[in-house]
């Protein structure tokens, strides 16, 4: 016996499986060939991965092109003895390092805590007896009996069912609990209509069983997913790939910068050590050490942001990628859907209603329906139904009293909100019922039940015997498939419940049409039977029945999500369905939700059938033309994502069943549920939200591209300044000049302006109209050619001040190079300060954004306004920095000269403008925040 290499098992009949496995179905496994088989085996539990421990996550945060840039400039300054600015380099990188492991420490905590794995027990029989065992401990050929409410311990073949449903969505996606039966099966039946079989993790809703384990742990059908998962690659995010190839460029650049300063200098005749000194310590000063730090911080606002909106972010680059994403691939149940199912149209008495409200809460009303009607939505122009009216409808009635009576659910209340115990068929009969007025304890005593037919699988129907009253007839009333129903029907009743001939056709008509719009279709009728009946057989309901009417279900889509999506496509991002359901249910909850079709016709569904027989290549145009995929199994589900990103796709799942977990994973970000999702999904996550709303991901979305606005803002902001302090230093060499600013006088300017102007670019709020324009390019470099433009322009005006007024005051006006440094210092840091007002908007002045929409600005400009008065007028920082006091005289033209800078990018501004992303526009003047404010 081998549980691991006896697949097909629902192809095979229940002897043979009986056999291979060594087990009996009465007496099942003997306690000691139990204890054997859990040494060969192993526990019942799927291997998890092993996360990473906290001092390699700490590591991690090391490794990462700038950080090790700066880690190398470390390095390179201690060699060079500059022991502060070594100190002060090193401090930046483990600020940087202890702000990106706390915030991961704390999404890892909050995704544990959200993790609430239960262990569960099972009934097994060993040795004839029925035992409760802890779930790890089953073993291949245990045989496990099932009843309502029991969660499937492990995978397996079921040997006897009575009215066994098993609700799959976790594993399959499908929105409805499966009916169960041992029948023999063919081989190529895919995983979601394998009928006689129960997996694990799945849940078991109505009805019992019982079945033979088949495979535990790492075997079963969650342990493959989990295998899958294991093999999925880890995206770099859009900005992890941005930032890298950015410090590679950096990096070159002033290699190269040093490499010219040394070469210049050994022409000029200097000696090569102290050019070599020279040009690594130009290096090391050049480097935005800032940069780091303010990427970890931005995105850790924008962790903060969303944890406001009931999203945990896991990793903090995942927030940024939400901005970069192209494409949403979107589970369906429990995503985009309710995972309720509720009645949403309702045919009797020869009328067609329409029900209002979704889900389980019983809130909502009855309609009458428009003609061109058929996917449940009442007309806007019909008023509900009113108490009279609906007393007026006789057969309605008597339809919604039949869903309510012939039913074994209940419809719960509890501090959560309203849940059903029982089917999720049965509570979708119960709610509409409750929206009509009648309630369930009521109509249960008036009409206590005597009898019932269970539903089976061969019969297709379920039936119900009731006491009507003293000397009055019994009641029986069915609900099932509308075939099984008409077969036993006679007649039908009219509005008024006056009873007439039966018109099949007109009754196979509306079924065809509630069918077409991907709804479950119901059927009820009713029978009296003398008073003295006390039991129910199928022989009683025959034939003879009264047909009352038809029930349409669906689960329906959650009422943000068609908004959410509609705003979406304004932003240019392309939301997919991938789902385990039916391609029908699949396509009619596409269409309600606007994702391609239109009102009269379902979008275009590709199947997993299907897709299993198109090859990678073709796959990447399949997946890139199709909105609907349906029936799709976990691989599938996997190819399409991968088939996407090699369009050159940022792809972002979402999900909630075991079934996403290994494309969550292999997505660029990858979207769990909180609420619903499985502990697999959420593993396999960048994102958790915690109300599983889908309109979450929109404003995720909308955070991501703010975070990466404010990024380019920062990084535009802050490169002038060490690019102009290159070029000052590489002109004095050239020219062979004393140097204007030394390289721990730069190294002060990069952090103090870092921290006090550049870090509150983090605080921007979002631009208005940032949801109106399309993603960024996947390909586009981290700065395109009109912000590189810019970013020159202002590093020459930062070389033209600072080294225009050095030269000035040392050979013009007869002062110390220390104050002349001084001033240089000041030029370079109140320029940065003005630019800073610049970069609050790559496209508009402050004065449309609003100059006081970022106080952390206005208050980090003061800050920097004081700390340049003590680094110029206090001893300490005076001998530290080798600085002077300098006169008001000097503070004149420094202001002019920054305030000149402001209005000349202001003006380039208008003259060319260009959006965040580098597309020309040509400003509208007066354009009102939120307006397109351009023109291509």
């Amino acid at each position: 016996m081998n549980g691991a290499d006896t697949a097909p098992w629902h192809a095979l009949d229940m002897e043979t499986v009986l056999e291979r496995l060594g087990s009996h179905p009465s007496a099942g496994l003997s306690v000691a060939e139990a204890n054997r088989r859990r040494q060969q085996f192993g526990p019942n539990v799927v291997t998890m991965r092993r996360g990473h421990g906290p001092l390699v996550r700490f590591l991690l945060q090391f490794y990462q092109p700038l950080i090790l840039i700066l880690l190398a400039a470390t390095v390179v300054t201690l060699l060079l003895n500059e022991w502060v600015d070594a100190a002060v380099i090193f401090g930046v990188v483990l600020v940087n390092a202890i702000v990106g492991f706390v915030q991961e420490s704390r999404a890892l905590k909050a995704i544990e805590a959200l993790a609430h794995s239960l262990v569960t027990e099972t009934t097994v029989i060993r040795d004839g007896h029925k035992l409760r065992i802890n779930s790890t401990d089953i073993v291949p050929g245990d045989i496990v009996l099932l009843h309502s409410g029991d969660k499937v311990p492990a995978d397996l073949r079921l040997l006897r069912c009575r009215e066994l449903h098993i609700a799959e969505a976790a594993l399959t996606g499908e929105s409805v609990p499966v009916g169960k039966r041992p029948e023999v099966l063919a081989e190529s039946v895919p995983l979601a209509d394998r009928t006689n079989m129960a997996y694990g993790s799945t849940l078991v809703t109505s009805g019992q069983g019982a079945g033979v384990v088949v495979a535990t742990g790492d075997r079963t059908e969650v342990g493959r997913i989990s295998q899958l998962i294991a093999t999925a690659e880890d995206i770099q995010t859009p900005l992890t790939r941005r930032i890298a190839h950015f410090s590679k460029v950096l990096l070159v650049v002033i290699l190269g910068l040093a490499a010219v300063n040394f070469a210049v200098g050994l022409l000029r005749g200097q000696a090569a050590v102290d050019m070599f000194l020279a040009s690594v310590a130009l290096a090391v000063a050049a480097i935005p050490e800032g940069l780091p730090a303010a990427v970890t911080i931005t995105l850790a606002i924008g962790v903060a942001r969303m944890a406001q909106r009931r999203a945990i972010i896991r990793k903090l680059p995942a927030v940024e990628t939400l901005g970069s994403t192209t494409v949403i691939c979107s589970d369906k149940t429990g995503t985009l859907t309710e995972n309720q199912m509720t009645v949403t149209a309702l045919v009797a008495g020869g009328e067609k209603f329409a029900v209002s409200g979704a889900g389980y809460t019983p809130s909502g009303a009855i309609h009458l329906a428009t003609p061109a009607g058929g996917n449940g939505e009442a007309d806007s122009g019909e008023a509900p139904l009113s108490v009279a009216d609906l007393h007026g409808r006789v057969a309605l009635l008597e339809c919604l009293r039949a869903g309510l009576l012939c039913n074994d659910s209940q419809l719960v209340k509890d501090e959560n909100g309203w849940t059903i115990q029982g089917d999720p068929t049965e509570g979708a009969l119960l709610v509409v019922a409750a929206k009509a007025g009648l309630e369930a304890p009521v109509l249960r005593e008036e009409f206590p039940r005597l009898d019932s037919i269970p539903f089976e699988s061969e019969r297709q129907y379920m039936a119900t015997l009731h006491d009507q009253g003293i000397d009055r007839p019994r009641g029986v009333y069915a609900k099932g498939a509308v075939e099984a129903i008409l077969q036993r029907c006679a007649a039908a009743l009219d509005r008024a419940g006056h009873p007439q001939p039966l018109d099949v056709d007109a009754i196979h008509t509306h079924t065809a049409d509630l069918a077409a719009d991907g709804l479950r279709v119901l059927a009820f009728a009713r029978k009296e039977l003398p008073p003295d009946v006390a039991s129910l057989s199928p022989a009683d309901i025959a034939d003879g029945m009264t047909f009352l009417g038809l029930q349409g279900m669906i689960d329906p889509p959650r009422p943000e999500a068609q908004a959410a999506i509609a705003t979406c496509r304004t932003a240019g991002i392309d939301v997919k369905m991938i789902t385990g359901d039916h391609a029908l249910t699949a396509a009619a909850i596409a269409r309600q939700l606007g994702l391609g079709g239109s009102a009269t016709e379902l979008p275009e569904t590709v199947t997993g059938q299907a897709l299993s027989e198109i090859s990678d290549s073709d796959l990447v145009d399949v997946a890139q033309r199709t909105t609907v995929f349906a029936r799709v199994a976990p691989e599938q589900k996997l190819r399409l994502v991968k088939a996407l990103q090699a369009r050159g796709h940022i792809v972002a799942m979402t999900g909630d069943g075991v079934n996403d977990a290994p494309a969550l994973k292999q997505a660029d970000i990858g979207v769990a549920m909180g609420k619903s999702g499985t502990d697999v999904a959420r593993e396999a996550a960048d994102m958790v939200l915690t109300d599983d709303n889908f309109a979450s991901i929109e404003a995720a979305v909308e955070e991501g591209r703010g975070v990466f606005d404010n990024l380019t803002k920062f990084i535009v902001w802050t490169l002038p300044t060490n690019v102009g302090e290159g070029l000052v230093i590489m002109l004095a060499v050239l020219l062979g000049t004393e140097l204007p600013i030394t390289p721990v006088q730069i190294l002060w300017v990069n952090m103090s302006t870092a921290i006090m102007l550049g870090l509150m670019l983090a605080f921007e709020p979002k631009e208005p109209g940032i949801m109106d324009r399309p993603p960024r390019d996947p390909q586009a470099p981290l700065l395109r050619m009109p912000l590189v433009k810019r970013i020159g322009f202002v590093s020459l005006l930062i070389l033209l001040g600072t080294y225009g007024l050095f030269e000035w005051m040392v050979d013009s006006w007869g002062v110390s190079v220390e104050e002349a440094r001084t001033a240089a210092v000041n030029v370079i840091v109140m320029a940065e300060l003005v630019y800073l007002f610049n970069c609050r908007s790559l496209t508009h002045s402050m004065f449309w954004i609003g100059v006081f929409s970022n106080k952390a600005a206005i208050a980090g400009a003061a800050g920097m306004v004081l700390l340049q008065l003590l680094f110029s007028y206090t001893g300490v920082m005076n001998r530290l920095f080798h600085t002077a006091p300098i006169g008001a005289d000097v503070w004149l033209l420094i202001g002019g000269y920054s305030l000149a800078i402001y209005l000349v990018v202001e003006v380039e501004k208008w003259l060319v403008g260009y959006t965040l992303d580098g597309e020309p526009f040509r400003p509208v003047s007066g354009a009102p925040p939120g307006g397109t404010a351009r023109t291509a």
